[in-house]
């Protein structure tokens, strides 16, 4: 066990996560199924933000779920699309609820009514609105803002890198925010504005993970360049290489998040952390997948099918082979005397990735 953490250390394992490739290619595809079939069948929990409308807010100490269902019904507020939660703070248990949008007449009567079923003040009873058109305006920039970085994103890898960078890490990108939705949408939690800024929050983690294999690949794309090494064996010995550094990335962004979670919104009970938390969260650890197990073997993929890879596609090295491949642009220094004087000269071995050995130099005539 403690090889295999040293080798991970020192970028020297040789996981095979090209010739794998296919296992998460089908587990994503899995969760975007589950997730498209939660969305046509569950919908969305959207927040008052995003739908507009009424919510209340009580103290649930001498109140119940089914007594503010009976106080609705009395004033003659449809409750099929109301959403009533329970929530617990650190000032107590309160009773949320949202419905659609409602006459100040209303209002005032069903905030009147949870204070005196609640045995409260009608100031402890908080009331808020929004109206339909700024919740459409809030969704509108949101995938107007997401849209607008995707673009800008392609176009920045597209110039670093190359195109097919840019396709594989939007791809990426764009998976990580569909399951996330998916999460949300499965378990029902609000989607409000906190939400949004977290999305985009994450799809900048998302982006960083992956350019930094990105970055790699790059370097042993040009390293290899005059050798005939498969891209397959070239992303594997890349991925390899970084997957300490990215493990390491996603820890340490990752406990803050958690901390803020458990600590922050379950312990503490500031409520309001966890909508932004577990986007967070979900997003974070999306994003160290995706990076290792979808955008990068999408690249061996597209890559493989250039005429320069083609003739390697089926060439996956694994194992020792693996480890020597990615040892093989390592320059080894061997001393020898070159003249009578017995003057050493640095002679620096080929490769044995080269289709073939450098001619030796030849001695100059005194």
């Amino acid at each position: 066990m403690s090889g295999v953490l040293t080798r991970l250390y020192r970028g020297e394992t040789t996981f095979n996560f090209v010739g794998r490739r296919w296992w998460g290619f089908g587990l994503s595809l899995f969760l975007i199924v589950v997730t498209m079939l939660s969305l046509f069948t569950r919908g969305l929990n959207l927040g008052i933000d995003f739908e507009g409308g009424v919510a209340w807010e009580v103290p649930a100490a001498s109140i119940t779920i089914e007594d503010v269902t009976a106080i609705l019904e009395a004033n003659k507020v449809d409750t099929a699309d109301a959403k009533i939660q329970s929530l617990n703070g650190s000032d107590g248990s309160r009773i949320r609820v949202q419905v659609a949008e409602q006459t100040p007449e209303v209002k005032s009567a069903v905030q009147s009514a949870l204070a005196e079923k609640a045995k409260v003040d009608v100031q402890d009873v908080s009331v808020s609105s929004v109206s339909s058109s700024w919740g459409r305006s809030i969704t509108e920039k949101a995938v107007r803002a997401l849209l607008i970085f995707f673009v800008l994103v392609s176009v920045f890898i597209a110039w670093r890198f190359e195109w097919k960078m840019a396709l594989s890490a939007i791809l990426a990108m764009v998976h990580d925010v569909l399951i996330s939705v998916g999460v949300y949408s499965i378990t029902g939690l609000a989607v409000t504005p906190a939400t949004v800024i977290a999305f985009l929050t994450i799809l900048g983690f998302s982006l960083y993970d992956t350019i930094v294999v990105f970055d790699k690949v790059h370097d042993n794309t040009a390293r290899y360049a005059a050798s005939r090494v498969s891209y397959a064996d070239i992303t594997n010995v890349s991925m390899n290489q970084v997957l300490m550094r990215s493990i390491n990335t996603s820890l340490a962004a990752v406990l803050p998040v958690l901390s803020l979670l458990v600590l922050g919104s379950w312990v503490l009970g500031a409520v309001a952390l966890e909508e932004f938390a577990i986007a967070l969260l979900v997003g974070l650890l999306l994003g160290a997948y995706s990076s290792i197990f979808v955008a990068t073997p999408l690249l061996a993929q597209f890559k493989t099918r250039e005429s320069k890879y083609a003739s390697l596609a089926d060439e996956i090295h694994t194992g020792s082979e693996m480890a020597r491949i990615a040892g093989s642009g390592k320059k080894t220094i061997q001393r020898v005397a070159a003249t009578a004087q017995d003057s050493e000269r640095e002679v620096v071995l080929a490769s044995s990735a080269l289709t073939h050995p450098p001619r030796p130099r030849k001695k100059r005539r005194r």
